[in-house]
């Protein structure tokens, strides 16, 4: 993990375009698009999500969608007190609840076995929006069906009981193969880079530095072949390129981890992304996430992501490195400790 001290460059916030509920449309100003030889929009480059707005609106916001400049700048200076580089490191949502809550320390997220400090994570920019999620309107993921909620059980069951019994029992992030698509997570290698020609896209994602290749020449999805980043096939719509995805391999999990929402599986999930630039700095990516068999509905988050001029670095993790090692190690010691033995 790097970090990065070069700010990224102020630039314009935005918001959804067309045709999502709640949303005022804003222009792109097309005389500062940069294009490419065959007049294309010019994605080219590092782009930064990190976006201190949580995924879903907190609860305690109720219905409220936007934030007051004053409320913003509150949130920012409570943040930057609570996250100075000293305190224990934050990710997620949990710095955007820990501002709102004015808590004066927050919980580890590692409280077990240590957590490093929040030096090496990215600071956070905060804005005036609640959610990344704006369809539903109420900022909120919609209601999981029963078949979605048994499967997020089943899951986080066998992980409270079998937490590493093998390496086959921890996520596929731990295990450094995935950390599956799309990458939510803001900063914390939260960085992607784009490289385009008339024929493909490529989108490097920093964590575990997959590269999705995506043709976007009209070629039919595969058939009957699934894998971790799922078959993604590009094409253009005036000056946004949508991508869709689909044949997830049922091995991989939604946003990856071990917290809620690690239990659903991709394999029937289907994503729509759009990207659009605003201007030659802010890069805009909708994201459309429809599986019958997890949610009552389709749902739609936007992120904002910022021009970096920052590289991209390897993340130097493989499968079976020795993190992997020393989790086992210390679950057979904690085994040992109390008289039993793997799975009981």
């Amino acid at each position: 993990m790097k970090k990065r001290f070069t700010p990224a460059t102020i630039m314009t916030f935005f918001v959804i375009g067309l045709g999502l509920v709640g949303l005022n449309l804003i222009h792109a100003d097309e005389s500062v698009i940069p294009r490419t030889p065959d007049g294309k929009p010019d994605l080219q480059g590092v782009w930064a999500n990190n976006s201190a707005t949580p995924l879903e609106r907190p609860e305690a916001l109720g219905d409220k969608e936007s934030l007051s400049d004053e409320e913003v700048a509150s949130l920012q200076q409570t943040a930057d007190t609570l996250f100075n580089g000293e305190t224990d490191a934050a990710f997620g949502d949990e710095i955007f609840n820990a501002a709102l809550a004015a808590e004066d320390d927050h919980e580890s997220y590692d409280p077990d076995t240590g957590n490093y400090n929040h030096f090496w994570v990215e600071k956070r920019d905060f804005d005036n929006r609640t959610s990344l999620v704006v369809d539903p309107a109420n900022g909120r993921l919609p209601e999981a069906t029963e078949e979605g909620k048994a499967r997020v059980m089943a899951r986080a069951k066998h992980v409270r009981e079998h937490p590493a019994d093998s390496y086959t029992d921890r996520s596929n992030s731990d295990r450094c193969i995935s950390y599956g698509v799309p990458f939510l997570q803001a900063g914390y290698n939260g960085y992607f880079q784009i490289v385009q020609n008339p024929d493909h896209v490529v989108i490097l994602q920093e964590m575990i530095h997959e590269a999705r290749i995506v043709p976007l020449d009209g070629r039919p999805h595969l058939d009957g072949i699934s894998q971790y980043t799922g078959d993604t096939r590009g094409r253009w719509e005036g000056d946004t390129l949508v991508l869709e995805t689909k044949n997830f391999s049922p091995k991989i999990h939604f946003r990856a981890g071990r917290g809620e929402g690690a239990g659903i599986s991709h394999e029937n999930l289907n994503l729509t992304e759009r990207y659009s630039l605003i201007d030659s700095d802010t890069l805009q990516w909708a994201l459309t996430i429809s599986d019958p068999t997890t949610w009552s509905a389709d749902w739609t988050a936007v992120v904002r992501m910022k021009r970096s001029a920052e590289p991209i670095f390897e993340y130097a993790c493989h499968e079976g490195n020795y993190s992997m090692e020393g989790i086992l190690a210390g679950h057979r010691e904690q085994e040992a400790a109390v008289g039993g033995g793997a799975g009981e």
